[in-house]
């Protein structure tokens, strides 16, 4: 086990409101899954793992990642789990415009002691031929495989996608799904995408579904689904 969630809540004074984000929420998660988070827009998927990330602070409850428990951390603290132990990858990419890819990949790796090798990486993703590219020269898909070599190179305990292929079209999503599969069986990397797309479910090793800041179903998935099968 990596990491474990206990009896996390997260809430937030909208004036004289309280609104609940999260709401008792724990789980375990263990090295080499890969773990979906299904759910609508509201369902707590994004505040989840914004926390999980160390971006946001629960309200109640405990987190542990490798035995450590973050939500005792400070901001110096959670700064160096992030910069250490955690990679993410958005839905819009976030490279920077003025670094070509493998600037923006190396600018990651400048922030580990542990890093891989960053032309291996670019080339796994298939850039080998774009790493002087600017973003403004890429494809969306290309972007975004830029973004995924940028988290995987630091080498993180967690890689965690929000939406990862929220801004792509249906078969550039697809290619970027088995990218992300082939950095789980690889890599060996435990992975955690949150989205809104049941059929992404599919190609999980765990599905979680949420619903008004609540986990309803822990799902065990015993026949992942390729990502090349997986039709929206």
């Amino acid at each position: 086990m990596i990491l474990k969630v206990e009896n996390i809540s997260k809430f937030y004074q909208m004036g004289e409101v309280k609104v609940t984000a999260l709401n008792n929420v724990s789980l375990e998660i263990y090295d080499g899954e890969f773990i979906v988070i299904l759910g609508p827009s509201g369902s707590g998927k994004s505040t989840l793992l914004n926390i999980i990330g160390g971006m946001d602070h629960p309200s109640e409850g405990k987190i542990f990642v490798s035995g450590k428990e973050i939500t005792k951390f400070d901001d110096k603290e959670l700064t160096l789990y992030r910069r250490n132990h955690i990679g993410f990858v958005f839905q819009f990419f976030n490279l920077m415009a003025n670094l070509t890819a493998r600037e923006n990949v190396e600018l990651a790796t400048e922030l580990t002691d542990d890093a891989l090798d960053i032309d291996e990486i670019l080339n796994e993703v298939g850039l080998g031929d774009r790493t002087d590219h600017f973003p403004s020269q890429m494809s969306g898909g290309e972007q975004q495989r830029v973004a995924i070599a940028r988290a995987i190179a630091k080498n993180p305990v967690l890689l965690l996608c929000d939406e990862p292929t929220g801004s792509l079209d249906f078969k550039t999503g697809i290619k970027i799904l088995a990218l992300l599969k082939k950095v789980n069986e690889v890599h060996k990397k435990t992975i955690i995408v949150i989205t809104h797309n049941i059929a992404i479910g599919e190609m999980a090793t765990r599905v979680l579904k949420m619903r008004s800041g609540e986990i309803v179903e822990d799902i065990k998935n015993e026949n992942p689904m390729d990502p090349e099968r997986i039709e929206w």
